[in-house]
């Protein structure tokens, strides 16, 4: 089986469609934007045989699946119209701006068979998957206490990606809460424990700056915080800290703008600007330094003239699509990426986010072809974007402690997707 992604939207998604085009289960890339010009220059790049000005006329097309890159107020929205119209979805973070949103979508696939998963890049970051491997064995012993952060200042290609997707009412889009996008630092200390979390105090920072998009009545949502900072207790009786901050003396360049701490009763990994250590009860004999374990400095690249040719050509493409990116956008791998499992079409193409990229999109399509959950479905969607959707009526409220609801689990019959299987092997 192979299957046809229709992509919604430019910019980022131009560094998705390389992939999906060159996955050996997917047939067929489509796209769609709404501006004509963008829509064009996709067509030309990457030789698009199928285009349509909407999400809307695409919905109605033959594709099987969606791939959303749309604005990050919509994403609950127009997930809903292509779950309805039947195809699978792949939504690029967050999974929605409303708690009625995320219940809208999951109450739609527990009666539906379609595959829905989330675009979180954090996931596959080398930090959690390090951690996740040290959690199963049991090292960390029980879970104590952890603390994520996404810096991202606005500075910091925010404008430029506004201006991108939003274009006259990008200021109103910008002043989007920031614990509205919580998904890149919860989904790290999730993934890692398997917990929810439960109940959340937060505090946010009043924004002063000139530029005016952090005020009432500057935005959609009259919100006034540019940073926020959130306390949340854990269904497995721990504590995590999720920063997330617009105005911050960061440089947030690369894997480092999105980093994780984690407490246990056995072991600790801690995860600061330069250094990444794993400690242990035993001191100093048991202190790990990880920066070369974890550091994207490999690349799984072109193995003969043909795939080298296609790696220039590929980024090639995407200077011109894209114009001035960060160097995280071209990332390599660390190793503990399992690079054995992605599918040999992909060795020499562009990859980004500490090495997510590939990864993303191979879960995507093999759970869609195998008809399985893949590790950030609905559920999990939910799980990451929910504590930050209360978190910001906390601090609207001066941090009043308040409930974050269970989304529940998928419904009996699912299975989980085996990610570390080939797709030659489905």
């Amino acid at each position: 089986m192979r299957i046809k992604v229709g992509v919604v939207g430019s910019g980022f998604a131009s560094e998705f469609i390389p992939l999906f085009q060159h996955h050996p289960l997917v047939e067929e890339v489509v796209v769609a934007d709404l501006i004509k010009e963008r829509r064009e220059n996709m067509v030309a790049q990457f030789g698009i045989k199928r285009s349509v000005d909407s999400l809307e006329a695409l919905c109605q097309m033959n594709v099987d699946a969606i791939a959303l890159f749309t604005n990050r107020h919509l994403h609950g929205g127009h997930t809903l119209s292509a779950l309805q119209a039947g195809k699978h979805v792949y939504c690029a973070v967050p999974m929605a701006s409303s708690v009625e949103e995320i219940e809208a979508i999951l109450g739609f696939l527990k009666t539906s068979d379609l595959v829905y998963m989330t675009g979180e890049t954090s996931y596959y970051y080398p930090t959690p998957i390090y951690c996740r491997t040290q959690f199963v064995e049991g090292n960390f012993g029980e879970f104590v206490y952890g603390e994520a952060a996404y810096y991202h200042d606005m500075a910091h290609g925010f404008y430029e990606a506004y201006q991108h997707s939003d274009r006259d009412q990008w200021t109103q889009a910008a002043g989007l809460p920031p614990m509205y996008y919580p998904t890149h630092s919860v989904s790290m200390i999730l993934s890692v424990t398997g917990a929810r979390a439960t109940s959340v105090s937060c505090l946010g920072w009043q924004d002063h700056h000139s530029d005016g998009i952090f005020q009432q009545g500057s935005n959609y949502w009259d919100n006034i915080f540019s940073n926020e900072t959130a306390l949340m207790r854990t269904s497995d009786g721990g504590m995590m800290r999720i920063n997330e901050f617009r105005r911050i003396g960061w440089l947030g360049i690369g894997e480092r703008s999105v980093h994780m701490s984690l407490y246990g009763t056995g072991a600790c990994f801690e995860e600061q600007a330069n250094a990444r250590v794993w400690t242990a009860h035993e001191g100093l004999q048991a202190m790990r330094d990880l920066e070369e374990l974890l550091s994207c400095t490999q690349y799984s690249g072109p193995t003969d003239e043909r795939e080298r040719d296609g790696q220039t050509q590929a980024q090639q493409i995407l200077s011109a699509n894209m114009g001035h990116r960060p160097p995280s956008y071209f990332s390599g791998v660390s190793k503990v990426h399992p690079v054995h499992r992605l599918p040999d079409q992909f060795a020499g193409l562009p990859n980004g986010h500490a090495g997510s990229h590939q990864f993303l999109v191979d879960d995507f399509v093999k759970a869609v072809v195998a008809h399985q959950l893949p590790p950030n479905h609905a559920w999990n969607a939910a799980r990451y974007c929910l504590p930050g959707l209360v978190a910001h009526e906390s601090a609207k409220q001066q941090g009043t402690m308040l409930p974050i609801p269970d989304p529940g689990s998928p419904p009996p019959g699912w299975s989980l997707l085996d990610s570390n299987l080939k797709w030659d092997m489905l």
